[in-house]
């Protein structure tokens, strides 16, 4: 049978023209392609600044730098996220205070509250499988601490939020384009967002050496550079983002209207009508069990359809982390969660044929 893979990138014969246009104009870094994906990004997501850099781990730790995060400061973050998430804090020295999630999948508003001490300096709502968290929440808990906010929006380009686009909120934003996600740029690459210019100045400079030109350094800096290929590819994809978007979130209906009432499944929480839009970068259903997760992702796979979990060891509990901080709080929803979530095939291009199949294939499993 045909394999339907757990993500497919978005491609069209337009990008690959484009890619040979910028292979034979002979400028390849940081270029007008690469300013021109800035300017469209800041304008797709309502921010005065935007800077590109080589991924999400490098644009955020550069970020960091800029903000003057030193040894001893915490951030706020849900554990369920992927791991580069909290490695830029850690690198600078400042430490993840790891907070549970709530029904969506996202950071939990009251149990963030519960962790904050004077040394709490920032919060980062991960907007997880192209939710988004608690925006109205976070920034009112934020402007009662004073704290800044960062929204992960690696996954979660386009999604919006009473209407506007998640990202525009905190004081900055931090995106990714690996080739699954909702715009991709087919390679590693990311981007911050902000409407403060120093910041965006200085994040700028350190990526590229830390030079003001070509021959003055005014600081000590990186080669965390983006590329003029990339951008290229990038801005095509920009353009039919929300096209994209639209036909991720088709087929998240099919799956509900395939599965909605389904023994043993838990569907992902609806949008709240006014208030969230998501973009579906994953379908993730929750099983009864671990066993039931384990035996249904291997029956699926026999027949040709990917599956994934995202994630299975939640960041509190990572060997890396153990080690750094020792055995931290139990989290109790989000370890129960994470021994039962399935992400299920999610694209644009997935087809109505092959959602009825993928469902009719957990059926048939859960049947048995």
């Amino acid at each position: 049978m045909e394999k339907i893979p757990l993500s497919r990138s978005y491609h069209s014969p337009r990008i690959e023209e484009r890619i040979l246009q910028v292979v034979r104009g002979g400028n390849y870094i940081l270029g007008p392609e690469c300013k021109a994906f800035e300017a469209e990004l800041a304008t797709y997501f309502g921010r005065k600044h935007v800077v590109l850099s080589s991924s999400w781990t490098a644009a955020v730790h550069l970020l960091h730098l800029a903000q003057g995060l030193k040894e001893g400061d915490e951030i706020l973050v849900p554990s369920l996220t992927a791991f580069p998430s909290i490695e830029p804090m850690i690198h600078v020295g400042a430490k993840p205070v790891f907070c549970d999630i709530d029904e969506t999948y996202t950071i939990d508003l009251e149990d963030a509250r519960r962790r904050i001490t004077k040394r709490t300096v920032g919060i980062l709502p991960v907007h997880l499988y192209g939710r988004p968290a608690d925006i109205d929440g976070f920034q009112q808990l934020a402007k009662e601490h004073g704290l800044w906010m960062i929204e992960d929006c690696a996954q979660s380009h386009g999604a919006k939020w009473k209407g506007k686009r998640a990202g525009s909120y905190g004081e900055h934003a931090a995106f990714s384009f690996y080739p699954s996600k909702n715009l991709t740029v087919y390679g590693d690459g990311g981007a911050i967002a902000t409407d403060d210019p120093e910041i965006a100045k200085k994040v700028t400079m350190l990526r590229n050496h830390g030079r003001k030109d070509k021959y003055l350094h005014e600081k000590v800096g990186f080669n965390l550079r983006f590329n003029e290929i990339q951008a290229a590819v990038g801005r095509e994809q920009l353009v039919v983002l929300d096209e994209l978007n639209a036909g991720r979130r088709r087929a998240a209906d099919w799956y509900r209207r395939e599965l909605e009432g389904v023994r043993g499944v838990a569907l992902p929480p609806k949008d709240i009508p006014g208030v969230t839009e998501s973009v579906y970068h994953m379908f993730v259903i929750r099983l009864d069990d671990h066993d039931t997760r384990e035996g249904l992702g291997k029956a699926l796979k026999e027949q040709g359809i990917e599956t994934g979990v995202h994630y299975p060891v939640p960041n509190h509990q990572q060997p890396a982390i153990t080690e750094l901080y020792g055995e931290g709080d139990r989290l109790t929803r989000t370890e129960d969660y994470v021994a039962r979530i399935l992400s299920l095939p999610m694209y644009p291009a997935l087809t109505e044929e092959q959602v009825v199949r993928v469902a009719n294939a957990i059926k048939s499993y859960l049947k048995k």
